[in-house]
């Protein structure tokens, strides 16, 4: 019988939401945490993965997992991460269906580290050979790279993505990688200049200072205190767990395994240096930042002086240029800054991708994981945050088509009746942000493009005349807001109702990050530098191609972006992992359950389960659903010989299941309530107990059989070799001493003289032929010790056989009951011994010639085996009476001893039993059985000279009249 498991079996909680009972927002929050606790990090919600972040190590991840998990259903083992991975991957491979993964969650709950598992569980299901491994290194290697150049440590996590990155990755018709695609979305460059208190820069910075070598340093103009340069913030420069060194040296390998030439690496890493110059740049004479930068990147530094003194505005035929004050010279230094790095974090994506792409023009398979900011709440929130939770409301969004399609889908390919479900769409809220016509991004791009005076506060001014009375924003001025109250919503502010719930948004820098623009004159520096890389990130500082048009804004392109990925991901089959953050600490085994709630809430899954559970809360296909429980039917069990719906058919007819809580589709059984999965898990629980029993008590039968069969064949191998032996040494024993008496026999012919009782023919006295007896002649020469124990040997043997030649039937008869007796009273009856030399005479009255007893041998139908005289105790007085004890095979006789009356007689079969002292005297007690005739007089007191015969022939006449059951003879001290 094949065995197979499922998430059903030793279940901790409720491996799938959808099963559970009741379904509360209590409930889903209890179970969540109970699985937490047990270190069971993954929930399902149907094909849904919830993630619960560990904070921790934990041996889940292993080879030995991933083999575990390798081509088997979603559902057939406990939940794991790698089994929506291998479910995506076999979708992929064996149907020809495009997939993405779309991993979402609040910062921190894990998301990066859930897209590296992803993307390790395929590359290592999938192919192998030299050309497909080198491909799947450089997917992989990719990871190291873009963390280092747009991951930070954050308040809430030490490896947060400051960036969206969504990775195709293409496979041929066998399944084996061939390439991949990486899309980035938003960097959150800024950062580049200015940290939230508590977070640091991007990690390269730290890695680069930590990590390089002291000549790398010294030709960068590097130092390795972190303090000496103002971009980079001091109080989180150093985080556990983090080591920067080791983490510099396994970028710069993964750099060279992707494919990047060591002038590539060392070009990347002087925009670095040349970023961090940047920051320490004041405008004073003699700046040796300033020069330094500019000896890295080869531009005169008269030439980036005056670009950051001036600004030279063209329009039409007409230049203007305008003197820049101090205040100005560091904005343009910080943008200058901002978009450096911007582009080259952009140029090292597009470099990756030259290097992945897949180099056939052939259509490829495509699996694509989505790993995108989560949604932000902070303290401070402004442009970055609205544009990163605008993302995250599409996400939502098409979380919620996908899901409902797919489920519609699925019961219209099934044949199953579909109730629809209320839930929260989210649409309005993304419309109120991406409205082309009065939506907030689009009233964003109006006012940076607008003439005239504009500034932040003219742009919330805006929406406050435009958005008053939408449902989901607030302002003070805004018929929504409750200013009267609300203390809480500054005048600057604006606030969005999301699906994750409420965010205050600060207008301030909204339209200078939305312009994102960089002064010309600063491009065209740029463009100057003998730096090849620089010029590759400044094309528009080319004279010959200046462009006077007023390049997109941040918004625009990046909901440009949102609308590409999102139509992306609507032609692949959608595969969710919703990442859970357990606590804000970023501690292990912390369970925060307001956190957590918050999290349920607006990540929808509780509306996610009631969409699944809204027709029926189960299904499975038909062959694994009769697998699991074909044991409970006796039609079905152990093999089921049609097709296996026909088979689920009889199995649910029979288990008397009630029609309204399951239907038949196409290719499941969908079972509608929970309680009845847990009723067909609970019977076939006991019927495995009851199977497992069986294949136990055949198990030991069947050990225990092949043990003696063993220790038998072994005791007669053992047995036949030991007989071998002892008959070889006897043979050997009797022909050595066969020998010598021949060889002395021999010689006393030819007239020497034989040895004094050399041989048994020349003994002048013979031994006794007693069988006990222990006499025997010494042997004249030592030499003859063999010869002499043989022939004692010998003798004693043939006398034992003359001694019992002369026993006749009666005599063999005496002999068995003298040892029948001594198994009965040896060491137990003192009298015993001197019984021992007394022969058993039986008739001790000679009953059939005594005159005086013919009357009452006359009486006796059977022959008589005991005649004896016995005293018969009076138990009302204790004086004894004599009486006859007579004996046959079938009864025991008392009569009167003078006229030999019968007083008593009583079958053997009524005898119970018989006690007797352990002293030296003759008193011995008949007991008979309760119920018999003889009982009514009660049992008999008896003293006699010959107890022991008695006894014994009692005990053999005894055992034979009850069929063969022996008589309880009890020996005690009383």
């Amino acid at each position: 019988m094949e065995v197979k498991t499922s998430l059903l079996d030793n279940m901790i909680g409720v491996g799938d939401m959808v099963l559970l009972e009741p379904l509360t927002e209590d409930s889903f929050i209890e179970n969540l945490r109970n699985r937490f606790d047990h270190n069971e990090i993954y929930t399902y919600i149907g094909s849904v993965v919830i993630s619960m972040n560990p904070y921790r190590s934990l041996p889940i991840f292993t080879p030995e997992k991933v083999e575990e998990y390798r081509n088997r259903n979603f559902y057939e083992l406990s939940p794991h991460i790698y089994a929506l991975a291998d479910e995506a991957y076999r979708s992929l491979r064996d149907q020809d269906k495009d997939q993405c993964i779309l991993i979402t969650g609040e910062s921190g709950a894990g998301k990066t580290e859930a897209s590296k598992l992803v993307m390790s569980y395929v590359a290592a299901v999938c192919g192998k050979g030299q050309e497909v491994n080198k491909v799947k290194e450089q997917l992989l290697q990719s990871n190291p790279v873009l963390e280092a150049f747009g991951n930070a440590k954050t308040v809430r996590n030490d490896n947060s993505s400051r960036f969206g990155k969504y990775m195709d990755i293409e496979f041929d018709f066998k399944g084996d990688p061939v390439g991949g695609v990486i899309s980035n979305y938003l960097l959150e460059k800024s950062r580049v200049v200015k940290q939230p208190r508590g977070e640091r820069n991007f990690h390269i910075f730290y890695q680069l200072l930590s990590g390089a070598s002291d000549d790398t340093l010294r030709k960068l103009k590097l130092d390795r205190d972190f303090s000496k340069y103002n971009y980079l913030s001091l109080d989180s420069a150093n985080v556990n767990g983090l080591d920067d060194a080791a983490n510099f040296r396994t970028v710069r390998n993964a750099m060279q395994i992707v494919g990047f030439m060591e002038d590539e690496v060392q070009s990347v890493l002087e925009l670095v240096a040349a970023v961090l110059k940047l920051g320490n740049i004041e405008f004073k004479p003699e700046s040796r930042n300033l020069k330094e930068m500019c000896e890295l990147l080869g531009i005169e530094q008269s030439v980036l002086e005056r670009a950051f003194s001036y600004r030279t505005v063209e329009a039409k035929l007409e230049k203007v240029s305008t003197t820049l004050n101090v205040s100005q010279a560091y904005y343009a230094r910080d943008a200058l800054a901002k978009n450096l790095y911007s582009r080259l974090f952009s140029w090292l994506v597009t470099r990756i991708n030259e290097s992945i792409k897949a180099q056939s023009k052939t259509r490829h398979k495509v699996m694509g994981v989505l790993d995108i900011y989560g949604f932000e709440i902070f303290e401070d929130n402004s442009f970055e945050q609205f544009i990163i939770n605008y993302c995250n409301e599409k996400l939502q969004q098409i979380f919620i088509e996908l899901t409902l399609r797919e489920e519609q889908e699925e019961y219209i390919r099934e044949d199953i009746e579909w109730t629809n479900i209320e839930y929260f769409n989210n649409a309005v809220i993304c419309d109120l942000i991406e409205n082309n016509q009065n939506g907030i991004l689009a009233m964003l791009d109006e006012e940076c493009l607008r003439p005239g005076t504009v500034t932040d506060i003219t742009f919330l001014d805006k929406l406050n005349t435009v958005c008053a009375e939408h449902q989901h924003f607030e302002s003070r001025l805004s018929k929504n807001s409750k200013f009267l109250t609300d203390h809480s919503l500054p005048h600057s502010c604006f606030r969005i109702q999301h699906y994750a719930g409420k965010v205050l948004y600060r207008v301030e820098g909204f339209m200078d990050k939305n312009n994102d623009l960089l002064y010309r004159d600063l491009s065209q520096a740029m463009y100057k530098a003998n730096h090849k890389l620089i010029k590759q990130l400044f094309p528009e500082g080319n004279p010959a191609k200046v462009n006077l048009k007023r390049p997109p804004t941040a918004g625009f392109q990046f909901k440009h972006s949102v609308g590409t990925l999102m139509r992306n991901l609507q032609t692949k089959n959608p595969n969710y992992i919703r990442c859970v953050k357990p606590n804000d600490k970023k501690a292990p085994r912390i369970f925060t359950d307001s956190l957590v709630r918050h999290q349920v809430a607006y990540l929808g899954l509780m509306e996610n389960v009631r969409v699944r559970r809204a027709g029926y809360a189960y299904r499975q296909a038909y062959e694994p659903c009769l697998e699991r429980y074909k044991m409970l039917c006796k039609q079905t069990w152990p093999h089921w010989k049609g097709p296996t719906r026909e088979g689920v058919e009889v199995l649910m007819a029979d288990l008397q299941v009630s029609t309204e809580e399951f239907a038949y589709g196409n290719s499941k059984i969908f079972i509608r309530n929970p309680r009845t999965l847990f009723s067909l898990e609970e019977k076939r629980r006991g019927c495995l107990e009851n199977l497992a029993a069986l294949i136990q008590k055949i198990y030991r039968g069947w050990k225990c059989r092949t043990h003696f069969l063993l220790l038998k064949r072994s005791q007669v191998v053992v047995a036949a070799w030991y007989r071998r032996y002892a008959q070889q040494k006897k043979y050997t024993q009797i022909k050595s001493a066969t020998i010598m008496v021949q060889s002395y026999s021999r010689g006393w012919k030819v007239g020497r003289r034989p040895p004094t009782y050399m041989h048994l023919g020349h003994l002048r006295d013979l031994p006794s032929m007693s069988p006990i007896g222990g006499s025997w002649p010494t042997r004249p020469y030592r030499f003859l010790d063999t010869a002499h124990t043989e022939l004692r040997s010998i003798f004693h043997h043939w006398r034992c056989k003359k001694y019992r030649s002369r026993f006749t039937d009666e005599r063999k008869a005496v002999f068995e009951e003298k040892l029948q007796a001594s198994e009965i009273f040896k060491d137990k009856k003192a009298l015993y011994p001197s019984s021992v030399g007394q022969p058993f005479r039986g008739d001790y009255l000679e009953i059939s010639k005594n005159p005086k007893y013919q009357k009452l041998s006359s009486a006796m139908d059977e022959k008589v085996l005991l005649a004896d005289m016995v005293n018969k105790i009076n138990r009302a007085n204790g004086k004894g009476t004599a009486r006859i004890f007579l004996l046959t095979k079938n009864n025991f006789v008392l009569a009167d001893q003078k006229t030999g009356q019968v007083k008593a007689s009583v079958p053997l079969p009524d005898l119970a039993s018989i006690s007797v002292s352990t002293q030296n005297d003759g008193f011995f007690a008949l007991k008979l059985k309760e119920g018999s005739a003889g009982a009514t007089k009660g049992d008999f007191l008896l003293s006699s000279e010959h107890l022991i015969e008695i006894i014994t022939k009692l005990r053999r006449t005894g055992a034979t009249a009850v069929n063969h059951n022996h008589l309880d003879i009890d020996i005690s001290d009383e």
